[in-house]
C-alpha cells in the first residue's frame, strides 16, 4: 500500500503536468510563434529507396507508435522500414516524421528530456501518449491535424514529391500513429493533391477524422491485439452506433478493408513486427506484415494501371 501511495504521489503530478504541456506545441504552432522544423540531422536522407532521378511507384511515410522519440529510432530498431526497402525497391520511404510533435521537434533531442530519459524513461512514453489524446481532442484536433499534415507534406516535397504528379502517397501507421495518419489526410490533399492510401497496423485512433479525401484504408489487425480493441472500446466514434463519424462514413462508402494478422499481438515477442515469432509456414510475423503491406501497395498500382490502360 505504501508503494502504491508513493507512486500515486509521484505519477499524479507528472500526469497532470504532461496533460498541460502536451497542448503547448499545438498552441504555439497555431499562434504562429514557431514553424515546424524541416531540416534533418547531418547524414539523414529525406527518403530512402527508389532513386530520386526517376519517379517511384509510391512514396511511403511510416508513422510509428508512441516509442518514436527522435528522427532515427523506431520501436523495432527500424526493422520494418528496412524490410520494406529490401523487398520493394520501387518505393521511396520516409521514416523521419515526428508524429507526436506538431513542431517536428524530436523529443529525445531536447536537453530537458535527455536528462529525464536517463532517470525517468517512462516519461518519454507518457509524453507521446498524451499527444495522442491531444490529437484526438475535438478542441485541438483541427490544429494538430494541420500541423502534422503540414510537416508530412514538407518532408515529402523535400524528398522529391511533386504536387499533382499523381504518384500515390502511402501513410503506414503503427498504433497511435493511426490517429496522426487519419488526421493528416485533409491537409496532405490540400497541399499536394495526391492520391492517398492509408494502412494502419494495430491502429489506435478515435475514428473522428474525415477520410473523404483518402482513396482507401486497409486495417491490419489481430484478434490478439488488446490495445487496438481498447481504442475501439474507448472512442465511441469507432462504434457503428455513431453513423456520422468519419470512420463510419468511410466504412459505409466501402473505403475500409480489414486484414487479419492473427495471432500477432500489439507488442512483445509475438507482435506484428517480430522477426522471431514464426507462422506455421516458417515465415516470421515481420515477413508477413512486410509482404502484406507491399502486396496492398502493388495491388493498388496494378489496379490503377489496368484502369488507365486504353481499350483496344
Amino acid at each position: 500500500m505504501n508503494d502504491f501511495l508513493f507512486w500515486a504521489c509521484v505519477l499524479g503530478p507528472v500526469l497532470l503536468a504532461e496533460g498541460l504541456l502536451a497542448r503547448y506545441e499545438v498552441l504555439v504552432y497555431s499562434a504562429g510563434f514557431r514553424a515546424p522544423t524541416s531540416e534533418l540531422p547531418e547524414g539523414v536522407p529525406y527518403a530512402r529507396g527508389a532513386a530520386a532521378d526517376r519517379p517511384p511507384e509510391a512514396y511511403l511515410v511510416y508513422l510509428d507508435g508512441i516509442g518514436k522519440r527522435r528522427v532515427r529510432d523506431t520501436r523495432d530498431g527500424g526493422q520494418l522500414v528496412k524490410a520494406l526497402l529490401a523487398a520493394a525497391p520501387e518505393l521511396r520511404v520516409l521514416g523521419q516524421v515526428q508524429p507526436y510533435s506538431p513542431l517536428a521537434d524530436p523529443l529525445a533531442d531536447r536537453p530537458v528530456w535527455a536528462w529525464l530519459r536517463r532517470r525517468v524513461g517512462l516519461l518519454l512514453f507518457l509524453h507521446n501518449v498524451m499527444q495522442i489524446f491531444v490529437a484526438a481532442d475535438h478542441r485541438y484536433r483541427p490544429l494538430y491535424n494541420r500541423a502534422v499534415g503540414s510537416q508530412i507534406a514538407t518532408q515529402l516535397r523535400l524528398a522529391g514529391y511533386e504536387p499533382d504528379s499523381g504518384i500515390p502517397v502511402v501513410l503506414l501507421s503503427y498504433s497511435g500513429g493511426a490517429q496522426v495518419a487519419t488526421g493528416a489526410v485533409g491537409e496532405l490533399h490540400t497541399r499536394l493533391r495526391c492520391p492517398l492510401l492509408l494502412i494502419t497496423l494495430g491502429g489506435f485512433h478515435n475514428g473522428a477524422n474525415d477520410l473523404t479525401k483518402a482513396e482507401h484504408l486497409h486495417q491490419l489487425t489481430s484478434a490478439h491485439d488488446r490495445i487496438e480493441r481498447v481504442g475501439t472500446w474507448m472512442f465511441p466514434q469507432r462504434r457503428r452506433l455513431l453513423r456520422g463519424s468519419g470512420w463510419n462514413r468511410a466504412r459505409r462508402a466501402g473505403k475500409i478493408t480489414v486484414h487479419r494478422l492473427d495471432p500477432a499481438t500489439h507488442l512483445g515477442p509475438r507482435s506484428y513486427i517480430s522477426p522471431v515469432a514464426q507462422l506455421p509456414g516458417g515465415r516470421s510475423h515481420l515477413d508477413r506484415t512486410t509482404d502484406t503491406v507491399i502486396a496492398l501497395i502493388r495491388a493498388r498500382h496494378w489496379a490503377k494501371a489496368a484502369t488507365d490502360r486504353p481499350m483496344s
